[in-house]
């Protein structure tokens, strides 16, 4: 079973990776690491922020016009300094693993493993692909279309770091929920995974989507929380 220190240490590599393959960047400094990725600023699992080093954090999203900054944290971690910095409390993510060997068996055929721009439809970001193309692969996009339409109805990604897989950026949109996409996107990405030699997954849940990761095999490992600071005037 993965620790709650797993997971971060996956969720850190998948946002360096956004950061750094879709035109972003990874900065260290004030001993904080944070990734300017597609949806802004983040701030990965410090362990020590001081004010001072947040507000400095902040002023360089602020300059490279993001609009959003967001924190994650670990449970134990002394949350003042976030609050004095602006930022606002968040959700809390739900830290899960699972034996790939346990997930479900990816034999949806209404999903399908993509990697080129224009293979997909819909309200997604189709530029993020890039990261579907590094070779040696370590991340792959799952998209879901519902039978009746041929809509795009959702996706799923997985990212690999060593032998843990990470989740990330499961959604069914909501005309589609309820007919077993979900689970369909959860395995195409698990076995992707799985065949480039990754044993476990880890995730973070929503309250409403730990119902489902837990059908799937997904245990709780432990809980986080976030914190966000929405920057005027983006």
């Amino acid at each position: 079973m993965a620790t709650v220190a797993e997971c971060e240490r996956v969720q850190t590599a998948w946002f360096r990776a956004r950061a750094e393959t879709l035109g972003g960047e990874c900065l260290i400094e004030d001993g904080l690491v944070w990734t300017d990725g597609p949806d802004g600023m983040n701030l990965m699992f410090p362990e020590d922020p001081t004010v001072d080093a947040l507000r400095r954090g902040v002023a360089r999203a602020q300059g490279r016009g993001c609009g959003l900054v967001g924190a994650w944290l670990g449970a134990e971690v002394d949350e003042r300094p976030l609050a004095e910095a602006g930022f606002e409390r968040g959700w809390a993510p739900c830290w899960m693993s699972a034996e790939l060997t346990e997930t479900p068996v990816a034999d949806d055929p209404r999903v399908v493993l993509v990697r080129e721009p224009g293979s997909i439809a819909g309200d997604f970001e189709q530029e993020r692909l890039g990261l579907a193309r590094i070779e040696p692969p370590i991340a792959w996009c799952a998209v879901a279309r519902d039978a009746e339409s041929a809509r795009f109805a959702g996706r799923a990604w997985s990212f690999r770091s060593g032998a843990h897989a990470g989740i990330f950026d499961m959604a069914v949109w909501p005309p589609f929920r309820r007919r077993g996409l979900g689970t369909g996107l959860l395995a195409a990405v698990c076995a992707a995974a799985a065949r480039s030699g990754a044993r476990e997954a880890v995730l973070n849940a929503t309250p409403e989507g730990e119902s489902l990761y837990s059908r799937c095999g997904f245990t709780r490992v432990g809980t986080g929380i976030t914190w966000w600071r929405h920057l005027a005037g983006r």
